[in-house]
């Protein structure tokens, strides 16, 4: 297997849904690769990362603050179209 085939179907071995054999052969390849290996490493703790952030909410005063902000920016920069 190829570091491109793997990078093809990273995602895929990530959610476990790559059939046996392909799980097999995509292991050994990150077993002697150290660059895929770190791919997967860093892309795993990537989707960690995504997954830790997405349960933090903004406080609603804090979010009314930031889109009345943003409505403000977006009516200057209409005004100069």
């Amino acid at each position: 297997m190829t570091c491109e085939e793997v990078v093809n179907i990273l995602s895929d071995y990530i959610e476990n849904c790559l059939d046996e054999a392909l799980t097999i052969e995509v292991r050994a390849h990150l077993e002697t690769c150290p660059r895929c290996h770190i791919l997967l490493d860093t892309t795993e703790k990537m989707i960690a990362f995504c997954r830790k952030c997405s349960k933090q909410t903004i406080p609603s005063e804090h979010r009314q603050r930031i889109l009345s902000q943003l409505q403000e920016e977006l009516e200057q920069r209409q005004k100069l179209l």
